[in-house]
Order: C-alpha cells, then sequence, then structure tokens
C-alpha cells in the first residue's frame, strides 16, 4: 500500500523526502493528486511498512506545514485518498 505525506510548503515536502532516504525509508517527492485537494503541489510518497519509521521521522522536525497521511490506491481507474494513521 502506498502512503502520501502531505505538506503545504515544498521546502518542507523536499526536505522530509530526504530525512525518510537518509534514515533508510525508499521515498520519493511527487505532485500531489488533484484528489487531495490540498498542499503545495509536492507530496511524499513511500510505502505503508515504513510508516512508523516516517511518523517518527515527522515528528523530529518542525513541519508546520504538515497536512496528513494518506492512503493512496486506485480504484476502478481512479486514485481514492483517504486519511491514514494519526500525526
Amino acid at each position: 500500500m502506498t502512503i502520501l505525506a502531505v505538506f503545504r510548503s515544498r521546502a518542507h515536502s523536499l526536505n522530509y523526502a530526504e530525512r525518510l532516504q537518509a534514515y533508510g525509508v525508499a521515498a520519493v517527492t511527487v505532485p500531489t493528486p488533484k484528489e487531495a485537494r490540498i498542499g503545495c503541489g509536492l507530496c511524499v510518497r513511500f510505502d505503508s511498512r515504513a510508516f512508523v519509521r516516517a511518523q517518527a521521522i515527522l515528528k523530529t522536525g518542525r513541519y508546520t506545514s504538515f497536512k496528513g497521511f494518506y492512503k493512496m490506491e486506485f480504484i476502478n481507474g481512479k486514485v481514492s485518498l483517504m486519511p491514514y494513521g494519526k500525526s
């Protein structure tokens, strides 16, 4: 399952992706799906198996623009986003 970390700041998105990678989490910065109707245009995508680590890394930073974690799935060829976990 794919998780998106959505921010209101491009700088925070890029920084968070770098920090995840530095801690061994395979993460990439991708355009925020329009279905999210939030954010700066960039979000960070990673696998749900790394969620606990990603959540811990988020808490150690000062990401005031963080909007939330979202589970991304494709249902009938369309993107579906649902809030995921607690931030």
